[in-house]
């Protein structure tokens, strides 16, 4: 078998929901990514692209009918370049880049894009298509932003509880207070605001077009500079009446797009440059539905047996925030130092668009270990229904650790 690398990534600024981002389709938004992407491999000719593996988690409204392949078109690839849209909800841009992963290890392709997309803003209501014709009762709209819908009648009520309810629960489970989740939220804000100013997300994150003035979208729009546990701390519980878990402690409704080139070893000269980190481990992991913040712990133990390495070896994580309290509950549960997780902040401040989430964090954490010079580094991400997924990246020019 051969070896998978990342060879760049891509994104765009993550919109708040109803923000600068809600006038762009999703497919819009993808193909901005895709022609990203491919911008950053100066040799590659798009008809040697094997294969578009693409994330969305909702698919009810403009991106449906396979988005990946909307944004191949869209993007002006040849018409050869096939595509495939996968669902996994808020993992279903990192599973793109393991499925890539695999396909290329494997010999079934050499070059693959990767990527996911999601406008919350622009998702749907839908109404469900009564059971015979002409119904005389009234009818409801159900929104597909976020969550559960529609569900089976057949479920267990402990499974379908709310997404900040399953976190309330993980709250009362590990006795994780207010005010260890709030100091989590304002680190998040303070270390994204301090890796823009610092100039870390140039090269990860091109401009988005959002206006016919010229007007753009060029930074993470959901980061809050000056945010304290202090100011946190005013807000109040939105799940529960004396909960723990409010909008400040918890990621946004986000919109927005990005994009992962993989490749073999050999793809390196068609690429055009150097890989920035190899695919060394893969981990998936799935519990109780309402334990699904908590599913991370596995996933990412997995993913680093299967590199060979243990979390002593570890440099760099980066965990998906859905919830401060979910991550701070993994942070826990690893052992880790907690300064390595998330170190340009996380998506309590930039924001997750459910699709999107899982190429940005690849994206993040290769760009983190090739700035360090550190060696091995963890993605990890929770999905709800009671699922996780998690990479682990190798700097293939790194030190020892």
């Amino acid at each position: 078998m051969t070896e998978s690398y990342v060879y760049a990534a891509v994104r765009t600024p993550f919109g708040r929901f109803s923000g600068a981002l809600a006038g762009v389709r999703p497919d819009d938004l993808a193909a901005l990514v895709v022609n990203g992407a491919t911008a950053k491999a100066p040799a590659l000719d798009p008809e040697e692209i094997d294969e578009v593996v693409w994330g969305n988690a909702n698919g009810a409204g403009e991106d449906n009918r396979n988005v990946g392949r909307m944004a191949v078109l869209l993007a002006g690839l040849p018409t050869s370049v096939p595509a495939t849209t996968v669902n996994r909800l808020c993992g279903s841009s990192l599973d793109a880049a393991l499925i890539a992963s695999r396909a290329i290890e494997t010999g079934d392709a050499d070059i693959v894009l990767t990527g996911g997309v999601e406008s919350m803003t622009r998702a749907p209501w839908v109404l469900p298509k009564p059971e015979r014709a002409h119904p005389a009762g009234d009818v409801t709209a159900v929104s597909t932003t976020l969550g559960w819908r529609l569900v089976n009648a057949r479920m267990p009520k402990e499974w379908t509880v709310s997404l900040g309810e399953a976190n309330e629960q993980l709250a009362d489970r590990f006795g994780i207070p207010r005010e260890r989740q709030d100091e989590f939220a304002a680190r998040s804000h303070d270390l994204a605001d301090r890796a823009w100013t610092d100039g870390f997300y140039e090269d990860l994150v091109m401009p988005v077009a959002v206006d016919g003035e010229g007007g753009a979208l060029t930074r993470d729009e959901g980061i809050r500079p000056g945010s304290t546990p202090g100011k946190l701390a005013a807000l109040k519980p939105s799940f529960r009446t004396h909960g723990t878990i409010t909008a400040g402690n918890a990621s946004p409704l986000s919109d927005g797009a990005s994009a992962v080139l993989l490749g073999s070893e050999a793809a390196a000269t068609r690429i055009g440059t150097a890989p920035l980190a190899r695919v060394a481990g893969r981990g998936t992991f799935a519990l109780d539905p309402q334990d699904f913040g908590f599913a991370p712990v596995e996933a990412a133990n997995r993913a680093l047996k299967s590199a060979g390495i243990t979390w002593s070896d570890v440099s760099a994580v980066e965990l998906n925030e859905a919830f401060a309290v979910q991550s701070l509950a993994c942070v826990d549960a690893w052992g880790i130092d907690p300064s390595i997780v998330n170190a340009k902040g996380g998506a309590i401040a930039l924001g997750h668009p459910l699709g999107a989430s899982g190429g940005r964090l690849i994206g993040t954490l290769a760009h983190r270990l090739k700035e360090s010079g550190e060696r091995w580094g963890v993605a990890a991400i929770c999905i709800g229904v009671g699922q996780a997924l998690a990479v682990v990246l190798e700097n293939v020019t790194g030190t020892s650790r």
